[in-house]
């Protein structure tokens, strides 16, 4: 902003053009300019006036729209402070219709709301009484706000504007909509029933345009009938518009039940000048039918009633007229069309607002054969990028925007660890030209050397099938007679790189031979891989004392014989004595690898001190992809600061297979172009990139507003100056756009977001959408017809043919390979299964574990089965019980390997004395933890019961080729060793952490909606909002890390096979190193092990440490335990004493409101009914409005209902279905789909009852049931100990998961505790996240204080850092459990005191080294009781 002192000069001499009649000119006569504020960037003038009369507001705006017009201004803003020696009253006597003219032109809202309003000033409170009902919606649009500021500002003023409703008899408004509900009834009945009988008659339900109608040609009638009303802009419209008729494209269905089974649909529409929500009734059944015709995306114009909604507090529209019309689609008409090659998708962080998979499918739709995905150092877009241009039929060319770091240009190139002395080939090729995609080679000469001697030679002239010319001729002495005859270069270079073999090629400025052996090599489909080592800039770092380092000169420096300079063998046997020599100098700085040799020389600069500059890299063939994820891992994790930064040596290095572009305005040349460097800098930028990139004039508009450049004209001659430098350099200019967003509509989302960031000019956007082969023609129509057309259309697509279609992932599996894995799984699962079972094992277990085997073994998953078998078994033999998450334990095998403790066979007996077995096989019995205690009828002994029940088939499928998904809940504080362990197990480089995509979030993209709005005092609908927060959803954030997932890379494959990789959240200081693309994409190509911390092992563990008692041996389903899950009896308690019926609070599964309500509810009283409680809770839908209704009312039992999702799948076999068809169901189900109509007719046909088809429809997510009963059995476990080790159940209760523990709260006694409880219950729903944590551990505390036990004070000496302790008066809080002491500080007290009491508060300062904060926390929790302040004694 631009401040223009202007003070005291008269308003018409400044604007004298102003065309004013007479009487207004009189007006503006002695206004006076009080100052200017010019914003250069958004083109925006304010200008603040004095007037000493009062001007009418309409005459302000008419002068606003002249000035704005005139000068070609983006906007205007004319602030009047008025000096009037008269009342206010009387002021808004004269003016109030300015007032709400002003009030208005802000929000058009309040049209109708504000019009005929009445205003009374008492005081300082303006009251204004409406005469509608609006005020909410005044107020929540910030109109008193606007009428405030607007007072103050022109009147110098403050007063509080207060809006009153008319006073309306409710009565008569509940009439008037139930008359009006009635009414739209009745009248919807006759069209649809109208509608039947005309589609009846042969119509089929679409209209034909009528004159007038300015939508486009009706599609169908969804309500109503057709019509020919003009069309409104959404922004007009008011609440006291009437009827009217908008047009717009759907963004937001929902149907909502109504009491009576009536139907309310709810959508909202816009056409982007506003949006509008739209409301109309409906029978239930005509909702599906609806529900087909509603759908997102289409476009409708609507009829209806526009009026305040009391009930939303909003305007919406009442339909009874809806009419499909068609979509305007922007289609691309070129017979040739244009290819995108710069292009952000929502993976461009902050930055690009359009999903890849929408840009893609519009690039498909417009016939363009390829498109780039070209996102901010990241490649994360290449997966939804696969998959959409497999489905779409359109080359995806994969590619980067990077931002490159000049550095030197690396001396080796595919750097390997292959030792020097194992020997190299020293290259020379002489050719026709400089430019290996148009000259061609006429002679190739090597060498090969081992152990410092020339052992083979190499050496052949190729006819290049082009006339040499004549100064090539002169300089090398080949003549066209001399290459006539000699083989051609297919034959050649076959045997060139059968002679090289894998060995290092050495070469003088290698770049320029290997560019043209790879580029002939890949016209014969081969990749040439070797390490390369250019001596040229090798003899640059080691010998710069050279004014130059050709062969020549460099070979004389060194004392080697060149004879026939620039013929190829000569020249490749000086440069391989050049190599020889600079590496007996290299060897004494320790170089021992070709890799050692560019480490020898890193360059010392700070890559966080140098600029960078974008540029594109595209990626030719799959070489080419690992190169990039090579750099992209490189750029990540060792050159990040701020942003990911690729030197140009470590580009150079990788460079095979990539095609570099010189990028946008940010690029290097276009920068050195602006900063006006001299020809031979520019010349040397302009060789570094296979191709140069303009692009549109207003892109760089910002450049002209900013002052770098002085016009658009200037802007076109920076791009006629690209064009000429390609001509010049013989490289190809490409027209891109830039894209960050898909239409010009669409870059208000990336306006909001911008502004969130902080970014001052985000309300002046570039236009950065994607354009048709003929808007880029019309663009660059500057630069001449043909070159237009060279750039847009003939060069883009040069480049795009360049590329080969490729997967950025390699399609199949690729797990870990473990020798001998299929043995050894059969073998642990039948010597488990021999040694409880006894041999021969019953057919039954036989059956299971042949048929589990044979799918394991031959699906290929023995691997994964072997891995989690020893994860498991490690963590077992080092103290930790391990949990199962997910369906693993519907695998018998997998309990037989140790993996899980569910054993999924059918309820059972078995005598481990005998081996005797009897197992319930007519579905009695769900759990055989249930069956009755029975003695072996052979032996003698008890029979130990087991099984659940889970078929094999939850976990893999009917046809047992179901992706397995093995998770494991491992202590929290033994994951990291089990980490380990896998890194052990398969190597370094061979382990990742599963990476994660964080993405903005509905929250966060209201948040960022609200506040731009907030701050420029702008008014919109929530409809309108919701548009704009739905587009700013899905836009990546930042990266992050599953919780316990590790991906795991086979031995005979690199991480650059599959991802990138990176910190999570691009932390330095992180030693997390994850996959760069989201698990997700991953998961089904490599191995992803689900190696989850979780509290309960850690708890059991600590359960077992205090009192000894193997967790393992409780018996599962035990009577007593069994009954906290139905009363407060077991724990001697009376429900009134902790408020609660059920004793399961700090019981994990089973301690939350909602569960232990659910207790109440179903009174459990088996271990079966825990589990099905178990489901229920986790499930999405399965339990509220779906199985409680169903218990409540009777129509079902607990036992019945749907709880996990194999209960589906089971119930559906047991009434006839085919199995098959039962695993679909439960698969769609448990996944939220519903059911599919041909699964409803058969589930009827087999007489599944209505409830159980509804309950299944309502179902958004379910628990496997193995999931549930590994969760209950650990959760009984730590029951057992509640039960019977109350002391040790609260002191690992409290040790492991009271975080909010507040010694100074809790330890003073129930009432104390019971006191907060009641204080936080009172706050329902406004209980911050800590308190709610706090309630929780207080809930605990008060059962504890129920049951006898109290806790201790802390003690300075007496207290542990962090674990509470039992002891025979109660327990004992750690140091930790003061609010504000830390762990580390705690640990430092404890470690102190072992050498003696602390004799004065100084003391403990220094010698625990705590802070004076820790020493005033221990004071007030009366730690430091008695301690003087020092060691100092006294005298008196």
């Amino acid at each position: 902003m631009q401040q223009v002192a202007l003070k005291d000069k008269r308003f018409m001499e400044l604007f004298p053009e102003l065309p004013l009649k007479s009487e207004d000119a009189e007006l503006f006569r002695d206004v006076k300019v009080l100052g200017v504020n010019v914003y250069k960037k958004t083109r925006r003038l304010e200008i603040l006036v004095s007037s000493s009369k009062l001007i009418p507001a309409e005459k302000l705006a008419g002068v606003e729209r002249f000035i704005t017009g005139f000068f070609k201004l983006g906007s205007i803003g004319l602030k009047v402070r008025y000096d009037l020696s008269m009342p206010l009253e009387d002021i808004l006597a004269d003016y109030w219709d300015s007032i709400v003219f002003y009030v208005n032109k802000k929000v058009a809202l309040s049209r109708g709301i504000l019009a005929d309003c009445e205003w009374q000033l008492d005081g300082k409170r303006l009251t204004i009484r409406l005469k509608t009902l609006g005020s909410d919606m005044l107020k929540a649009r910030g109109c008193d706000d606007i009428i405030e500021r607007f007072i103050e500002e022109s009147f110098s003023t403050r007063v509080k504007v207060e809006f009153i409703d008319c006073e309306i008899d409710e009565n008569l408004i509940d009439e008037y909509f139930e008359y009006k509900e009635n009414e739209e009834y009745r009248v919807i009945n006759e069209v649809v029933e109208a509608s039947d009988v005309k589609n009846s008659e042969g119509g089929n339900g679409r209209s034909h345009k009528q004159n007038g109608d300015k939508t486009g040609d009706a599609e169908g009638i969804i309500l109503g009938k057709n019509f020919n009303d003009s069309i409104m802009n959404m922004c007009d419209v008011t609440p006291d518009s009437g009827r009217i008729a908008v047009c717009g494209d759907i963004f937001s269905v929902e149907f909502r039940e109504l009491r009576g089974g009536r139907y309310l649909c709810v959508f909202d529409v816009t056409d982007y000048t506003s949006s509008l929500t739209i409301k109309f009734f409906l029978e239930k059944d005509n909702v599906d039918l609806k529900k087909e015709q509603l759908k997102e995306g289409i476009r409708v114009k609507i009829r209806g009633d526009a009026q305040y909604d009391k009930f939303a507090r909003e305007l919406v529209i009442f339909a009874y007229d809806i009419i499909q019309t068609k979509k305007e689609v922007k289609i691309d008409t070129a017979a040739e069309k244009r290819v995108e090659l710069h292009l952000h998708t929502q993976m461009s962080s902050m930055d690009g607002v359009t999903p890849v998979k929408e840009l893609i499918k519009r690039a498909a739709q417009w016939g363009h054969k390829a498109i780039a995905v070209t996102d901010h150092g990241v490649v994360q877009a290449y997966p939804d990028a696969y998959d959409a241009a497999k489905k779409n039929g359109i080359k995806v060319i994969y590619g980067i925007e990077c931002y490159i770091i000049n550095d030197d240009i690396p001396i080796v190139y595919n750097p390997s660890s292959w030792p020097v002395d194992d020997g190299f080939v020293a290259l020379d090729i002489e050719t026709t030209g400089l430019t290996p995609l148009k000259d061609k080679i006429t002679e190739i000469g090597a060498v090969k050397v081992k152990g410092g001697e020339i052992i083979g030679e190499f050496s052949t002239l190729v006819n290049p099938g082009i006339r040499i010319p004549d100064f090539i001729v002169s300089l090398t002495g080949i003549t066209n007679d001399m290459v006539k005859d000699a083989p051609t270069i297919d034959r050649a270079l076959e045997d060139f790189l059968e002679f090289a073999g894998e060995m290092p090629i050495v070469a003088h400025n290698a770049s320029f031979d290997m560019g043209f052996i790879k580029h002939n090599a890949e016209l014969l489909g081969k990749h040439v891989n070797n390490p390369v080592v250019d001596t040229l800039q090798l003899s640059r770092s080691m010998f710069p004392q050279l004014a130059k380092h050709k062969l020549n000169i460099v070979a004389k420096h060194l004392g080697v014989r060149l004879e026939n300079h620039h013929r190829a063998v000569d020249d490749s046997r000086a440069a391989a004595c050049i190599f020889m020599k600079c590496l007996e100098i290299l060897k004494d700085r320790g170089v021992e690898t070709i890799d050692d040799i560019q480490k020898a020389f890193a360059s010392d600069s700070d890559f966080r001190k140098a600029e960078t500059y974008h540029a594109i890299i595209l990626v030719k063939n799959s070489v080419g992809l690992k190169n990039l994820y090579k750099i992209v891992s490189d750029s990540h994790l060792k050159y990040y600061y701020k942003r990911p930064r690729v030197p140009k040596s470590l580009l150079m290095a990788r460079r095979d297979g990539l095609i570099v572009g010189s990028a946008c305005e940010a690029g290097e040349l276009y920068t050195a172009i602006v900063e006006g460097k001299n020809d031979e800098e520019i010349g040397k930028i302009v060789r570094f990139y296979d191709y140069l990139e303009i692009q549109p004039i207003g892109n760089n508009q910002f450049m002209i507003n900013s002052g770098k450049v002085d016009s658009e004209e200037d802007l076109r001659n920076i791009n006629r100056k690209i064009v000429k430098l390609g001509e010049r350099f013989k490289k190809p200019v490409v027209a891109t756009c830039d894209v960050h967003f898909m239409d010009p509509k669409d870059e208000v989302f990336r306006r909001i977001l911008m502004a969130g960031q902080g970014f001052s000019d985000a309300d002046n956007q570039a236009p950065l959408y994607f354009r048709t082969t003929d808007e880029m023609l019309e663009e660059f129509s500057y630069l001449g017809k043909e070159k237009a057309y060279e750039v847009v259309v003939t060069n883009t697509n040069l480049i795009a043919d360049m590329v080969e279609v490729i997967a950025p992932v390699p399609e199949g599996t690729f797990p870990p390979k473990m020798e001998g894995a299929e043995e050894e799984i059969r073998r642990l699962a039948e010597g488990r299964a021999k040694e409880i079972y006894g041999d021969p094992l019953p057919e039954i277990v036989q059956k299971r574990l042949e048929k589990e085997l044979d799918s394991i073994i031959k699906n290929g998953f023995s691997v994964m089965y072997l891995i989690a078998q020893k994860l498991v078994s490690k963590s077992l033999s080092d103290g930790y019980l391990v949990g199962s998450r997910g369906s693993v334990g519907s695998s018998f095998v997998a309990n037989m390997a140790g993996i899980t403790e569910v054993n999924s066979l059918q309820p059972h007996y078995i005598c481990k004395n005998c081996k005797y077995s009897e197992f319930i096989l007519d579905g009695s019995v769900d759990c055989g933890f249930d069956l009755p205690d029975k003695a072996c009828p052979r032996c003698g002994e008890m029979l130990k019961k087991d099984g659940y029940d889970i078929p094999f088939e939850t976990f893999l499928g009917f046809d047992g080729d179901k992706e397995p998904d093995i998770d494991l809940n491992f202590s929290g504080e033994y994951q990291p060793i089990a980490h380990k362990y896998t890194e052990e197990l398969f190597g370094e480089g061979h382990v990742f952490r599963a990476g994660t995509i964080a993405t903005v979030a509905d929250k966060t993209a209201y948040g960022f909606v609200k506040n731009y709005l907030d701050e420029r005092n702008i008014v919109v609908t929530n409809a309108e909002i919701n548009r704009l927060v739905k587009g700013c959803t899905g836009i990546k954030r930042t990266t992050g890390q599953h919780p316990g997932g590790i991906m795991i890379v086979p031995q005979d494959k690199e991480i650059f096979d599959f991802s990138p990789i990176q910190h999570p959240a691009d932390d330095a200081e992180s030693g997390v190193i994850t996959t760069h693309f989201d698990y997700h994409f991953l998961h089904g190509s490599i191995l992803k092990l689900d190696i989850l911390g979780h509290d309960d092992p850690t708890v059991i563990r600590m359960l077992e440490d205090l009192t000894g008692v193997d967790a393992r041996s409780i018996p599962i389903g035990e009577k007593r335990t069994m009954g906290i899950f139905s009363s407060t009896e077991p724990l001697g308690v009376k429900p009134e004493d902790i408020n609660s019926e059920v004793g399961t609070f700090g019981i994990p599964e089973f301690g939350t409101k909602f569960v232990r309500q659910m207790l109440v509810d179903t009174r459990p009283k088996t271990f079966s009914e825990l589990i099905r409680i178990s489901g229920l809770s986790h499930g999405t839908d399965v339990w509220l409005n779906n199985a409680q209704d169903l218990i409540k009312n009777g129509i079902a039992t607990l036992s019945q209902t749907i709880c996990c999702r194999d209960d589906i799948m089971i119930y559906l076999i047991h009434a006839g279905l085919p199995p098959k068809t039962a695993f679909k169901i439960m698969e769609d189900v448990r996944k939220g789909k519903g059911l599919k109509e041909e699964y409803i007719e058969v589930m009827k046909q087999n007489n599944v009852p209505d409830w159980y088809i509804e309950s299944c429809q309502k179902i958004k997510y379910m628990f496997p049931k193995a999931h549930a009963a590994a969760y209950v059995m650990m959760a009984f476990r730590i029951a057992w100990f509640k039960v019977y080790y109350p002391e040790a159940f609260y002191v690992a209760y409290f040790t492991v998961r009271a975080d909010e523990f507040d010694a100074n709260l809790m330890t003073h006694g129930q009432e104390r505790v019971r006191s907060k409880i009641r204080e936080l219950e009172r706050k329902g729903n406004e209980l911050t996240q800590k308190e709610k944590n706090v309630l929780t551990i207080l809930e605990v505390a008060n059962e504890m204080y129920a049951r006898g036990i109290k806790f201790l004070p802390v003690d300075l000496y007496k207290s542990d850092a962090v674990k509470f302790q039992i002891t025979p008066d109660g327990i004992r809080p750690p140091l930790t459990a003061l609010q504000g002491l830390g762990a580390a500080a705690a640990q430092n007290i404890v470690e102190a005191r072992k050498d003696g009491e602390f004799l004065s508060i100084d003391e403990l300062r220094i010698r625990a080294k705590i802070s004076k904060a820790v020493v005033e926390i221990l004071q007030q929790n009366g730690c430091l009781e008695g301690m003087p302040e020092s060691n100092q004694l006294s005298l008196f």
